[in-house]
């Protein structure tokens, strides 16, 4: 599993009878790879994976693995019991997942003794690489500096960590602990730039569902960084990235998509589609960013038709 590069979080596609639509599932994951990124992440806060079924989730790590092929498929591990992430771990890696991103269990959060003894027995569950994911603002759980050297200690197959504390702070707080024992993801769209300046090596993006070239092309900016070129991206990449830090980003991440022509907005309740003056701000960002938008050599998602 080679931790690193620009990793979409990726959303899950929903038909009119709002079932998972796995055509273009495929279609979406082929057209994210084809347009250079490095693997994929299923079954995420923005893939909706609270409102799947079990079912559904190993369909969609199977389509997945299938269209990736030897591109990296990483499914996120979360769930109301320990068991229950156990279960998905454990049946993630039959699927052939190269790797786990483990998320504190839904709605219960607590004190350090609690989530380790949590984190950990989805860790060692499987053989496959790990990637804690840490995201204090969705999940009430914030896996601080020292408490992720204390994983890294006693798990070899801890491997990475996706910080989305939104405080680009952390990233050399856990290189101060750890060195480069594991490898930074930045979680949080806005802050890129910053996290990669810091020492992060990779990116677990939400707007790169509907602009792969540019999110790509950003992350490969910020690592060779050349200033004045990634400030120029950056600048028009910013408002479309913001969407991803409130809470109707899943909403707003696939409204996008509907209106590049690369997914629709279909969401699953409790979440509902944008409406009213939350659709009226949406729709200016998006109008700006479309009049502005540079130029890419992107290929086109109806290229990857039938994937």
């Amino acid at each position: 599993m080679n931790w690193c590069g620009v990793m979409p979080a990726m959303t899950t596609p929903f038909d009119t009878n709002m079932k998972v639509d796995h055509g273009f599932l495929a279609q979406h994951a082929a057209w994210q790879l084809g347009n250079g990124c490095h693997g994929l992440v299923m079954l995420g806060s923005l893939g909706e994976g609270a409102t799947l079924e079990h079912d559904e989730k190993l369909a969609i790590l199977k389509t997945a693995v299938r269209v990736a092929g030897k591109a990296p498929v990483v499914a996120a591990i979360s769930s109301l019991s320990t068991k229950g992430a156990v279960q998905l771990a454990k049946e993630a890696e039959d699927a052939g997942c190269s790797g786990l991103m483990v998320l504190p269990p839904y709605v219960y959060s607590s004190d350090w003794y609690e989530m380790k003894q949590h984190v950990s027995t989805v860790i060692g569950a499987t053989k496959l690489e790990c990637m804690l994911y840490n995201n204090p603002v969705a999940y009430k759980t914030d896996f601080l500096p020292n408490e992720i050297a204390e994983l890294a200690a006693e798990h070899a197959n801890l491997a990475a960590v996706k910080e989305s504390s939104a405080d680009v702070r952390r990233v050399m707080a856990i290189r101060e602990v750890l060195a480069d024992r594991l490898r930074i993801f930045v979680g949080v769209d806005d802050v890129l730039v910053e996290g990669v300046g810091a020492g992060a090596v990779g990116w677990v993006a939400g707007l790169v569902n509907a602009y792969p070239a540019e999110s790509v092309r950003l992350f490969e900016l910020a690592k060779a960084g050349k200033r004045d070129e990634v400030f120029e991206l950056y600048r028009w990449f910013l408002p479309l990235l913001r969407m991803d830090t409130v809470p109707k980003f899943v909403q707003l991440i696939k409204w996008v998509q509907g209106k590049a022509g690369v997914g629709a907005a279909r969401v699953r309740a409790p979440r509902l589609e944008l409406q009213g003056e939350q659709l009226k701000a949406a729709t200016a960002v998006f109008e700006k960013a479309l009049a502005e938008r540079p130029a890419t050599n992107e290929r086109p998602i109806a290229e990857f038709a039938g994937a």
